[in-house]
C-alpha cells in the first residue's frame, strides 16, 4: 500500500496544529492560575533574534494553509495576522484546520509531480509537489510548532511530549 499525498499532508498537519491549539489551552490555564498576563507568553521568544510565540503560530498556520492550497491548486486563504490573545490564535488554528479539511482530496493526491514555485524575497524556489510537501511544508510547520512548544515550556507551562504529539 502506498502513502497518498493527502495522507502525508492533511492528517499530519492537522495533528500538529491541533496539538498546538491544545498546548495553547494549557498556556491560557497556566497564565490564569499564575496571574500572568497572556501577552507575556505571546510575546515570549527563545532568543532575541527569533520571532515571538504569536508569530510562530501564525507562520505554522501560514505554511499549512499555503502548502495545502498549493498542492490542491486552490487559492490560499489570507489572514490578517492580528491575533492578540491565545483564544484568537486558537481560532486561527481551527480556521486553518477547517480549510485543510475542505481541500479537494483528489487534487492533493494528484499533486506529487506537479511543479510548485515559491517566490521568497528575490528568490524563486521550484519543487515537485512531493518534494515541496516533504522537504518544505512539513519541516517548516514542525519547526514553528516545536518553537511554540519550546517557548511555552521554557516559560513554565507544564507540557510534555504527549502534549506535543497530540491526538493521532
Amino acid at each position: 500500500m502506498s502513502l497518498s499525498m493527502y495522507d502525508a499532508s492533511v492528517p499530519v498537519l492537522k495533528q500538529m496544529l491541533g496539538a498546538t491549539s491544545d498546548i495553547l489551552g494549557k498556556a491560557a490555564a497556566f497564565a490564569a492560575a499564575k496571574k500572568i498576563d497572556e501577552s507575556v507568553l505571546l510575546g515570549a521568544r527563545l532568543a532575541p533574534d527569533m520571532f515571538a510565540l504569536t508569530r510562530q503560530v501564525q507562520i505554522a498556520t501560514d505554511q499549512s494553509k499555503g502548502g495545502i492550497a498549493r498542492l490542491a491548486g486552490v487559492e490560499i486563504p489570507k489572514y490578517e495576522d492580528s491575533e492578540a490573545t491565545i483564544a484568537a490564535l486558537q481560532e486561527r488554528l481551527a480556521k486553518t484546520i477547517a480549510f485543510m479539511e475542505s481541500a479537494p482530496v483528489d487534487a492533493i493526491n494528484a499533486s506529487a509531480s506537479n511543479e510548485i514555485v515559491l517566490k521568497i524575497r528575490d528568490n524563486e524556489l521550484r519543487f515537485t509537489g512531493s518534494r515541496y510537501l516533504l522537504g518544505w511544508v512539513i519541516p517548516n510547520v514542525m519547526f514553528h510548532v516545536t518553537t511554540t512548544y519550546n517557548i511555552l515550556r521554557h516559560n513554565g507551562v507544564e507540557i510534555g511530549k504527549r502534549d506535543f504529539l497530540g491526538a493521532f
